[in-house]
């Protein structure tokens, strides 16, 4: 009689931040406790800010473009979407409208934050132009510490460049479908509709709170806390 498919691991990955050496170094730690065999076919999913703050951003990239040649069985997920607005990547509206239009509602803290007036802003979504531009304020007193470059602490970054799981529960193993998400889903609006949200991917809107904001962050529905995954 054929043994039982073992379940597959799924590993999740935030808040890198331009670390590479960091990001090598839990990489390596990753692989050691699990095991080799289980790693190289565990489900790696990256949360996302991928960039700001530590030194070198361009070295997490090629890190990160480098593993599905050298994991083949363990592709890597992730995305980085102030990054890629700034890039000019990111798709226009889908009305047709320009991205300048949604600047409006928080234009009152364009001159406090810096917002980005460089080549390519004129058409530019509202969070690339927050990431890549130069706050006049020196100090964060929310974190205690001085800005780097943008509110988001972006100059390192500009100048270096639903699966279904298992989970053990201790009495049997259940098979659900994981919701994986940088920042966090809240308790006090419906999943689905949140979730339904964030896929339509509309860049009309120019702040999502369940990807930038901070607010909410701790207060996760309970279907979003089954397990706690290490970062």
């Amino acid at each position: 009689m054929a043994e039982p498919t073992k379940p597959r691991l799924v590993c999740c990955i935030g808040d890198i931040h331009g670390f590479p050496t960091k990001l090598q170094n839990l990489w390596s730690n990753l692989e050691s406790s699990i095991g080799t065999a289980d790693f190289n076919t565990a489900l790696i999913i990256f949360l996302g800010d991928y960039c700001d703050r530590g030194p070198n951003t361009r070295e997490v990239i090629d890190f990160l473009i480098s593993l599905p040649s050298k994991y083949p069985h363990q592709p890597p997920d992730g995305s980085e979407f102030a990054f890629a607005a700034f890039l000019g990547l990111v798709p226009q509206p889908p009305d047709g409208s320009e991205f300048a239009e949604a600047w409006k509602e928080y234009e009152e803290n364009e001159e406090r934050e810096g917002w980005y007036k460089g080549e390519g802003y004129e058409n530019m979504h509202l969070q690339g132009r927050r990431w890549s531009g130069k706050i006049k304020a020196k100090f964060n007193v929310a974190k205690g510490m001085d800005y780097k470059g943008s509110i988001y602490d972006a100059a390192p970054t500009f100048e270096s460049y639903g699966d279904d799981v298992c989970i053990e529960t201790g009495d049997e193993i259940k098979h659900c479908k994981l919701i994986a998400v940088h920042a966090g889903l809240v308790s006090n609006q419906d999943v689905k509709e949140q979730l339904k949200f964030l896929k339509a991917k509309d860049t009309r809107v120019p702040k999502v709170d369940s990807l930038s904001g901070r607010k909410n962050v701790w207060d996760m529905p309970k279907v979003s806390t089954f397990f706690i995954m290490m970062q």
